[in-house]
Order: C-alpha cells, then structure tokens, then sequence
C-alpha cells in the first residue's frame, strides 16, 4: 500500500463504494464499478473502471490506487492479476449479514473512521431488531427467492437472514448456507413441493418477468402463482451485500410480505 490511511481507493464493486460515501470518505474514491449506482451522483462523480468479473486493468493502473476493494472469488482472476502487478488488494466475501456489518467495520478502520463505522453498523443492528421484533408476531408466510431463472438459483444467506427479519420464511433454508451459486440450484420440482406462498426475484440485472415464473409447467398450483403474489426486488437493492441490502432491499422484502 503507498499511504495508510489509503488516500486512493477503486471499488470494484458497489457496496464498498455505498459505505464509503456513507461514512463522508467518498473522496478517497478514484474508480469504481460500471454497477455503481448508490448514491446516485457516483455515476457522475467518479470514472468506471470495470464492471463484475472483468475490469480495465491499464485504467486502475493509471489512476495509481493507494488499494483496490474487490469482492469474492467471482473476481479471483482479476485480483491475482492486480497482486502480480503490485496492486495492493483487499478481497472482501461477506455472504450473510454479520458479515456485512464486519466489512463496514473494517473498512471503517482501514479508512481512520472507526467511530463512524460503529455508529453505522450499530444503526443497522438496531433497526434490523426492531423490524425483525415487529414482524414476527404474526404467521409468517413461506418464501422463494429466485436470484436466477435458467437454472434456477434461490437465495444467498444474506438475502434468506432479510426474508426471515422481513417476517418471511424461506423455503430453502439450507441452500441459502452455500457461498456458490451452483451449490444453490433448485428444480421446479422442489419449488413446487414447497409451496411457497410468496416468490421474490431478482435476476442479477435482468427484468424479472413474472408471467414467466407463472407460466412454468406445474406451477399454477403454487399458492403464489394462484393469489398472484410475485414479485421482482431491484438487484442493486437486493444482490450486493452491503448497505443497499439491509435498507432498501429489507424494506422492499416487507412491503411485499406486509
């Protein structure tokens, strides 16, 4: 690292960008995401440099970070290229939301804000509480969220922990505890012998089409096919695992499940 605290920073992806700006140290940022869209002057304040698993490398370069933030092994490839180069990287892989709150800590830290980071992470924790306390005295309904539609992939921990605050239940608890998106593939037939009374999508940057999940053989029997009870959360609000997630995207998750 050329400068501690780092005084240029690329984020990778947008939820690093999102915290930054959240604890005022957004200018400390020099690139980010082509994804980046919270809040929304990122888009005009600072350049793009890569999308999700690919990234302009000879742009990173010249904007001579101080560190690059990246996320998960889906950019392995683009940060093992980065280290080769003598780019220091920092590779985050918050999967539920504790670890969500852990990256806002350490980024905090890393950046010298620390006392804003905790102040930021405890206003989540309460408010999780307090929304988690509130929904759950009433039944919950079952839930399926589909992150993907061919093959079809339900939800990640995160996504599953904010369904269960939102006052939901998922149907497939056990799936949501794998990292991998191929460890997380269900068939039609599961889905139907579940029976959810709520779908949730969000196709990782495609428009969900909900007549299209309604249309699939054998499903019209699914409670929420028959009572119409589809429907589609934005990805930025609900795929990236940091603030977006545990504000917006929750709050989408209980206006539907309310």
């Amino acid at each position: 690292m050329r400068k501690f605290p780092p005084e240029r920073i690329v984020c990778l992806t947008e939820e690093t960008v999102e915290t930054l700006y959240l604890l005022g140290e957004e200018a400390r940022i020099v690139g980010v995401s082509g994804y980046a869209v919270r809040p929304p002057q990122v888009r005009k304040e600072k350049p793009r440099v890569a999308a999700f698993t690919s990234a302009d490398i000879p742009k990173i370069l010249a904007l001579e970070p101080d560190i690059v933030l990246t996320f998960s092994d889906l950019q392995a490839s683009i940060v093992a290229e980065l280290i080769t180069l003598g780019v220091t990287v920092m590779a985050y892989n918050q999967r539920d939301i504790a670890g969500i709150l852990a990256m806002i800590r350490h980024l905090g830290a890393l950046v010298g804000a620390e006392a804003r980071a905790e102040a930021l992470a405890k206003g989540y924790e309460r408010r999780l509480a307090q929304i988690a306390e509130k929904a759950h005295q009433k039944t919950p309904p079952t839930v399926y969220f589909e992150e993907w539609e061919e093959p079809m992939i339900t939800g990640i921990k995160w996504v599953s922990e904010l369904v269960e605050i939102a006052g939901g239940r998922d149907i497939f608890p056990q799936l949501a505890m794998q990292k991998a998106a191929k460890d997380r593939l269900v068939t039609s037939e599961q889905v139907i012998k579940a029976a959810p009374n709520v779908i949730l999508a969000s196709w990782c940057g495609k428009k969900v089409r909900p007549e299209k999940i309604a249309s699939r053989p054998g499903w019209q029997d699914i409670p929420a096919v028959k009572n119409q009870q589809i429907a589609e959360i934005k990805s930025a609000l609900i795929l990236q695992p940091g603030p977006a997630a545990l504000t917006d995207g929750l709050d989408a998750i209980k206006e539907i499940l309310s």
